[in-house]
C-alpha cells in the first residue's frame, strides 16, 4: 500500500446467518454435515443478511472522509471491521498507523471504575506505554473537563460526561486515523465545537479521520470526500457536497424516485470506480455529473419534503387552512434558488370577531432553532378588521438569503385579547434550499454583498513607496 494512503478498502463485506428459531442454529451444525456424509444434497437453515457488500475506498493521510447513509445503510458495521472489532467475511482492508475510535458511547469504559482508572486502562489497549500516557494525562483531562467526577465510577457520570472523557482519550493521544461515530451529537454545544477545533487539529497533523454523521452541514464543512452507502452497498464516493446533495435527495425521495435515483448513481459510481473494483479518485467531471442527477436545478418541487416534526395548535377563533411557498409566478415551490424572491403564503378563516390580530411566520433549521420569521403588521400594531366568517390571505416576501440545507416553515395568528394565539401550526411545511455554484458564504444565512475587496500594500525593493495590489 503507498504511504500516502492511510486506509484502503477492497469488495468488503460481511454477511450475517439469520435463524427463524433456536433450533434452526443446532440444524445448521449438524445436518449438512450428515447430508454430505450421505451423499445428500446441501441445505442451509438460515437466511442470509449482507449488512455491507462489495464496499471499496480509499482514504489518503491527512484525508477528512464523510460516511453517510440513513439508518440500517452499514455505516456502523463498516466502522467497526476498519477498527478490527468485527471480521469480514470477505474482502480485504488496509491500514497504516494506530487506529483511535470513538464509535459508541462509553464503549470501553469499565462502569466500576473511576474516570482517571478508564483513562489509562483505555490508552494501554490503544497501545501507548505508562509514560506515554503519563505525558498527555493532563491534556486528557483539561479536555474532558469533568471536575471531580474524575475519581468517580463510571457509571454515575452522565452522557455527556460520558462522551468527553472518551472523546478526550482518543483524540489527545496523535492517532494517525481517528473514527467518530455520532456519539458526538450527545455533547453540548460548547463541547461540540471543542471536538470540531480538535478534529481540525488533527488533521493539520496528518491524522485521517473517518467522520460519520447526519448533519450535512458538519460533513460539508469538514470532509474533502464522502462515501454514501444505502443497504450496505456503495452509492457515491466524492466531494462531500455532492454527496450530501445526494443522500438529501434520497432521503425525503417517495418510493418509485428513491429506486430511480439509486440505480441512477450506483451507474454513475460505477463508471467513476478503478478498473481493480477499489475507489478511485474522482474527477471533476465525474462529480460533476453525479451533482447533475441529484441537484435537478429545474425541479421546483419535491413531494418527499414532508415534515415529521408538523405541530397544530388548537384552533381559538380561527384556522390556518394552508402553508406554502410560491415563486413570483405563483407556483407552489418547496426547492428553493438562493438570491431569487419568494413568497410564504398563509390561508385560513376567522370563527369569531376580534377586536384585532396580528400574523407571523417562522423559519427554522434542522436542529429546531428559529433562522428568521416575520409579522404583520409590524411590532405594537394589530390588524382590526377581523370578522367571524372573513377568510385571510398574508403573503411575507424572502428574498432567499439561507445557506444550502433543509429548513421548516410554519405561521400562526395572535390576537390582541386572550386567548392569545387564536391559530398556530408549526413546521407546517419542509424547504430545501439549493447550493451555489462558488460558496462564499457559511452557517445559516448568506449576508455577503458583493465580492470581498483586499488592499494591499506592499513596500518595492527600494522601500520608498508602496504598491498598491
Amino acid at each position: 500500500m503507498s504511504s500516502e494512503i492511510a486506509i484502503k478498502v477492497h469488495n468488503l463485506s460481511k454477511r450475517y446467518q439469520i435463524y427463524d428459531q433456536p433450533r434452526d442454529r443446532l440444524k445448521q451444525f449438524i445436518l449438512p454435515r450428515v447430508r454430505r456424509m450421505v451423499g445428500a444434497a446441501s441445505a442451509q437453515y438460515f437466511r442470509e443478511f449482507w449488512a455491507l457488500r462489495d464496499v471499496s475506498f480509499e482514504v489518503k493521510r491527512g484525508e477528512t472522509v464523510g460516511i453517510i447513509g440513513r439508518n440500517g445503510s452499514g455505516k456502523s458495521t463498516l466502522l467497526q471491521m476498519i477498527c478490527g472489532t468485527l471480521n469480514p467475511t470477505y474482502g480485504t482492508l488496509e491500514t497504516r498507523g494506530r487506529i483511535a475510535a470513538l464509535l459508541e458511547l462509553g464503549s470501553g469504559f469499565n462502569p466500576e471504575f473511576t474516570g482517571r482508572e478508564n483513562v489509562f486502562l483505555n490508552a494501554a489497549v490503544l497501545g501507548l506505554t505508562q509514560r506515554e500516557i503519563e505525558a498527555c494525562f493532563d491534556d486528557i483531562v483539561a479536555f474532558a473537563d469533568i471536575g471531580h467526577f474524575l475519581d468517580q465510577p463510571v457509571k454515575t457520570y452522565s452522557s455527556g460526561m460520558v462522551v468527553r472523557l472518551a472523546f478526550a482519550v482518543q483524540a489527545m493521544i496523535d492517532p494517525d486515523i481517528f473514527v467518530v461515530d455520532e456519539a458526538l451529537a450527545v455533547g453540548d454545544e460548547k463541547f461540540q465545537r471543542k471536538c470540531f477545533a480538535r478534529l481540525e487539529e488533527l488533521k493539520s497533523r496528518g491524522t485521517s479521520i473517518l467522520f460519520v454523521s447526519h448533519s450535512a452541514a458538519s460533513v460539508i464543512e469538514l470532509c474533502e470526500r464522502s462515501l454514501l452507502l444505502d443497504s450496505g452497498s456503495r452509492l457515491m464516493y466524492g466531494a462531500a457536497p455532492q454527496a450530501v446533495r445526494a443522500y438529501q435527495k434520497l432521503l425525503y425521495a417517495p418510493k418509485d424516485e428513491y429506486e430511480r435515483l439509486v440505480r441512477e448513481l450506483r451507474g454513475v459510481d460505477g463508471h467513476s470506480a478503478a478498473t481493480d473494483g477499489t475507489a478511485g479518485e474522482e474527477t471533476a467531471d465525474t462529480a460533476g455529473v453525479a451533482g447533475g442527477i441529484v441537484k435537478e436545478p429545474e425541479s421546483t418541487f419535491d413531494p418527499g419534503l414532508v415534515p415529521e416534526t408538523t405541530t397544530v395548535y388548537p384552533e381559538q377563533g380561527a384556522e390556518i387552512q394552508s402553508i406554502a411557498f410560491r415563486d413570483q409566478d405563483g407556483r407552489v415551490v418547496n426547492v428553493l434558488q438562493p438570491g431569487e424572491t419568494y413568497y410564504l403564503e398563509m390561508q385560513g378563516i376567522f370563527k369569531r370577531d376580534f377586536a384585532g390580530v396580528f400574523f407571523g411566520c417562522h423559519i427554522r433549521n434542522i436542529q429546531g432553532a428559529e433562522v428568521t420569521g416575520q409579522r404583520y403588521p409590524e411590532e405594537g400594531r394589530y390588524m382590526s378588521d377581523a370578522r367571524a366568517g372573513a377568510q385571510f390571505k398574508v403573503r411575507f416576501a424572502f428574498s432567499m438569503n439561507l445557506i444550502q440545507g433543509a429548513y421548516f416553515a410554519g405561521g400562526g395568528v395572535w390576537s390582541a385579547e386572550e386567548p392569545a394565539c387564536a391559530h398556530r401550526i408549526v413546521d407546517a411545511m419542509m424547504f430545501r434550499v439549493t447550493p451555489t455554484e462558488k460558496k462564499k458564504s457559511f452557517g445559516y444565512v448568506d449576508l455577503a454583498a458583493g465580492e470581498p475587496a483586499l488592499d494591499l500594500r506592499l513596500r518595492d525593493q527600494h522601500g520608498s513607496r508602496d504598491v498598491v495590489q
